[in-house]
């Protein structure tokens, strides 16, 4: 059997590089694309004031049809959830797996729309060197910052690299999208949800709330990692992916 096309959706604000322990490590088992995000990374198309998920997922399908994949396991974490949301909920039938990590299907209250608005705000008036300084202790854990410095710098570094204005964009974005919880009850796929035990920014229980919803999914805890389980512990979620995807077949 031909191996399944794996997309990993990197979270904000990262880009594509932010999955090399993935893309080295499950190329194995998927033929895996990492694509940077609309003005993330190397992509320098232009930017609307807000980059809606919906946007997203639709660049998302045209690089689908540019490769001529018909269909593909999506794999998002933390944004790229909101994105693979998206898609599932226009093109479901092009999912032929969902794998939602560290983030969540509901909709930012007003507290978080206001706090979103805030970041895009510091991003452009700081720059995102100010925002990857602030992000790095809430989405990577005390252990991990203390046993993995290497990795530390390396995500903190994608962060300050990012466009400015990308990063508000995209900040803009999540406060608009719309609760999809909806779509996870009707998705018919096979789905895995992987977090981390000490991921403060979406708990365990929006985690819980993702796999009460979605039909015959599988519910992954790592202990030890925060809101980037996929480098804080990468043999781990490497191993829960490469199993998710071998089962598809």
């Amino acid at each position: 059997m031909p191996k399944p096309a794996l997309i990993l959706i990197h979270g904000f604000p990262l880009d594509g590089s932010f999955w090399q322990p993935q893309v080295e490590g499950l190329s194995s088992v998927a033929e895996v694309l990492a694509p940077d995000l609309r003005g993330f990374g190397t992509d320098r198309r232009e930017l609307p004031s807000a980059m809606s998920m919906e946007a997203y997922a639709d660049d998302l399908r045209a690089l689908l049809d540019g490769r001529g994949i018909e269909r593909a396991v999506l794999c998002g974490l933390s944004m790229g959830g909101y994105v693979a949301m998206a898609f599932a909920e226009q093109w479901p039938e092009r999912v032929q797996g969902l794998i939602l990590c560290n983030t969540r299907s509901n909709a930012d209250t007003d507290a978080g729309k206001t706090a979103r608005e805030q970041t895009a705000l510091d991003a452009l008036d700081k720059g995102a060197a100010v925002i990857a300084r602030a992000m790095i202790p809430k989405v990577l854990s005390e252990r991990t910052r203390r046993e993995q410095p290497d990795a530390t710098a390396r995500v903190e570094a994608i962060m300050a690299s990012q466009r400015p204005e990308a990063i508000a964009a995209a900040s803009r974005g999540m406060a608009l999208r719309a609760d999809r919880t909806h779509v996870l009850r009707n998705f018919n796929g096979p789905a895995l949800i992987i977090t981390g035990s000490d991921d403060a920014l979406m708990p365990l229980p929006t985690s819980e709330a993702m796999h009460a919803a979605l039909p015959g999914s599988r519910l992954i805890v790592i202990e030890g990692a925060a809101h980037l389980s996929s480098v804080e512990a990468p043999e781990q979620f490497n191993a829960e992916v490469s199993l998710f995807l071998k089962q598809l077949a």
